[in-house]
C-alpha cells in the first residue's frame, strides 16, 4: 500500500487518499442522509425547496469527494430517496412527480457525486523520460 504520491517533477508529497468502496459508500450516504434530515427538521427546510436540493447536492458531493467514482450512481439514489421521502413529504414515504423531475433530481444528486473523485481517476499523461548521451 502506497503511503506518498508524488508528480514528476513537482517538490511536495501528497499523501494517497483511499477511497471507499462502493458499497461502503451507500452505506454512508443513507446514513448521512437521514442525519441531514434531522438538521433540516430542525431549521424548518423540511419542504420541497431549493435549500433542501442543494443541502443534498452538497452531501452528494462531499461524499463522492471520499468515494470511487462508479459509487456516484449509489450516492446519487441514496440522496434522492432521503430528499424525497424526507424533504419533499415529510413523513418517510416517497411520492412520484413525474419521470422529468424525478429523473433531474436523480441526475443532479449523480452529478453532484461524481464532480469532484472523476478529475482524479482521469488517466494521467505520460511521463518522459530523457536519456543521457554517452561519452
Amino acid at each position: 500500500m502506497r503511503m506518498y504520491s508524488a508528480r514528476p517533477g513537482g517538490h511536495r508529497y501528497h499523501p494517497v487518499l483511499d477511497r471507499l468502496p462502493v458499497a461502503m459508500s451507500g452505506t454512508v450516504a443513507l446514513l448521512a442522509g437521514g442525519a441531514l434530515a434531522l438538521g433540516l427538521g430542525r431549521l424548518g427546510e423540511l419542504h420541497s425547496g431549493w435549500f433542501a436540493y442543494a443541502a443534498y447536492a452538497g452531501l452528494s458531493a462531499l461524499l463522492g469527494a471520499f468515494s470511487r467514482p462508479s459509487a456516484a450512481p449509489v450516492i446519487g439514489t441514496a440522496a434522492w430517496l432521503c430528499c424525497n421521502a424526507f424533504a419533499e413529504h415529510r413523513h418517510a414515504e416517497l411520492g412520484w412527480a413525474g419521470a422529468g423531475a424525478e429523473s433531474g433530481h436523480l441526475v443532479l444528486f449523480t452529478a453532484a457525486a461524481l464532480l469532484l473523485p472523476l478529475p482524479a481517476a482521469l488517466p494521467r499523461r505520460a511521463v518522459r523520460v530523457g536519456r543521457l548521451p554517452i561519452v
